[in-house]
C-alpha cells in the first residue's frame, strides 16, 4: 500500500503555498509509527512532527488536531484489498478475497487498525472513517463475489450479504489481532485457509471442501 493518495481533512480552505506531498507522506508514516509505538492515547502531535522531521507548525497547517491527524492517517492507510478478480468459481473468488484480507492485515493498514480500534469505540469521527475505509471495501467485494456465484448457480440467493462480510471480518481480525502468535508467523493466511470451507458450507455451495483437521477426526 502507498500513501500517494493522501487526505486533506482541514476544515477550512487552504491558503498560502501549495502543500508538499513529501511532507504529507512523512507525517502519515510518522503517525503510523507513533501509533504502533504508543497507541492512540500516547500519541502526541509533537512526537509525530519530530519523527517526520518537520515543525509542529507545519503539522498544524495540515491537520488541526490530534484527532484530525489520526483520521487522516486512517484514510491514507485505507485498506487496499486489491482488484476483485472474477475467477469463474466461488471457492477461488473467496480464497482470493480471504488471502487479500490477510495481506492487508499484515500490512500498514492492519497495523493502523490494531492501534486505533480501542479509540474508535468512543470516537465517532474515527469510527466513521474506519467503516468507510476498512469495512465497506470488503463488504462491497463480498457482495460482488456472491452476486457472481448466484448468477452462475453455485449458491442460492443470499438474503444478507452484510452478514457474510461480517463472517469474514470477525474471524480474520480476531485471529490476527487477539490471539498470541509466534513471531514471523502469518496468522491471517492461516485463518484464510481454515475459514474458506466453512464459508462455502454456510453459503450452500454444492462442493464445499471439508477441512483436513475435521476430516481426520471422522
Amino acid at each position: 500500500m502507498t500513501t500517494d493518495h493522501l487526505p486533506d481533512v482541514s476544515r477550512s480552505p487552504h491558503r498560502g503555498r501549495p502543500r508538499d506531498a513529501a511532507r504529507d507522506r512523512a507525517l502519515m508514516d510518522a503517525t503510523l509509527a507513533e501509533l504502533q509505538a504508543n497507541g492512540y492515547s500516547g500519541l502526541t502531535t509533537a512526537a509525530v512532527a519530530k519523527r517526520a522531521g518537520v515543525s509542529t507548525a507545519t503539522l498544524y497547517r495540515r491537520w488541526r488536531s490530534k484527532e484530525d491527524l489520526v483520521v487522516g492517517a486512517a484514510r491514507a492507510w485505507a485498506e487496499d484489498l486489491g482488484p476483485d478478480r472474477d475467477t469463474g468459481d466461488l471457492s477461488s473468488d473467496l480464497s482470493a478475497l480471504l488471502h487479500d484480507k490477510a495481506a492487508a492485515l499484515d500490512g500498514p493498514s492492519g497495523r493502523l487498525l490494531r492501534a486505533v480500534l480501542g479509540e474508535a469505540a468512543h470516537n465517532r469521527a474515527l469510527a466513521d472513517v474506519l467503516v468507510d475505509q476498512f469495512v465497506m471495501p470488503l463488504q462491497e467485494r463480498v457482495g460482488a463475489v456472491l452476486d457472481r456465484a448466484t448468477r452462475r448457480g453455485e449458491i442460492p440467493p443470499v438474503e444478507d450479504a452484510l452478514v457474510v462480510g461480517e463472517m469474514v471480518i470477525g474471524p480474520m481480525v480476531s485471529h490476527t489481532f487477539l490471539i498470541p502468535h509466534t513471531p514471523g508467523s502469518r496468522p491471517g493466511v492461516d485463518m484464510a485457509e481454515r475459514l474458506l470451507p466453512y464459508l462455502l458450507r454456510a453459503l450452500g455451495a454444492a462442493t464445499a471442501p471439508v477441512p483436513e483437521a475435521a476430516a481426520g477426526r471422522g
